[in-house]
């Protein structure tokens, strides 16, 4: 029971709408460099969810200017990808979901697994949900605690597999021309909306 019930917070605090996972879906719909995504999306929750029920979050909580500045500095990331977004929704550029071409007029592995990085390190919703919060809830668990993360981190790789893998679902759609410029301008939206939502909150 505590292994489902990290699970199932894990679940419900990991799918909230966010800059993460938006940049899984448009990777995963691209078709670019899934795996790589995923991995590092999974892995960096892993790491966040271990130092939470370590006592990390305990930690941040107590030093209220950690937080600020980690707003203001995911502000500015999300900031500037929601503003290159709107200007690929605007130039356009894309032909329709091609998989052949997105590989071949794509960016490599490392340049994807560095704006990953970004968006997942550089975003702080991703500490409060698991550092601070799923930490402070499997601190409740006593000596289950780890089961309870190791629940929440099962919960993290399948949301992501998931979401990565299931967004070629759409291909059919975003073969249309013009469509990847609706699904830029989507993003751009959601990613200016976050980063006005967190300098609000600095």
């Amino acid at each position: 029971m505590t292994f489902l019930a990290g699970l199932g917070l894990g679940l419900s605090l990991i799918a909230a709408i966010g800059a993460q996972n938006v940049f899984v879906l448009r990777q995963g719909m691209r078709r670019e460099h899934v795996v790589v995504v995923v991995l590092v999306c999974a892995l960096s929750d892993a790491i966040l969810i271990t130092a939470g029920t370590a006592g990390l979050g305990a930690l941040i909580s107590a030093h209220s200017w950690i937080e600020t500045v980690a707003r203001l500095g995911g502000a500015a990331f999300l900031a500037t990808y929601g503003l290159l977004a709107a200007r690929r929704a605007w130039v356009g550029g894309e032909e329709g979901l091609d998989a052949d071409a997105a590989r071949r007029g794509g960016v490599g592995p490392r340049a994807v697994a560095l704006t990953t990085l970004a968006i997942t390190w550089l975003n702080p919703h991703v500490y409060l949900d698991t550092v601070v919060l799923l930490g402070s809830v499997a601190g409740t668990y006593g000596d289950a605690r780890w089961l309870f993360a190791a629940g929440a981190i099962v919960g993290s790789f399948v949301w992501f597999t998931a979401l990565g893998y299931g967004a070629r679902l759409l291909s059919g759609v975003l073969s249309r021309p013009g469509a990847w410029r609706v699904l830029d301008a989507g993003v751009a939206v959601v990613m200016l909306a976050l980063a006005a939502a967190l300098l609000w909150g600095a």
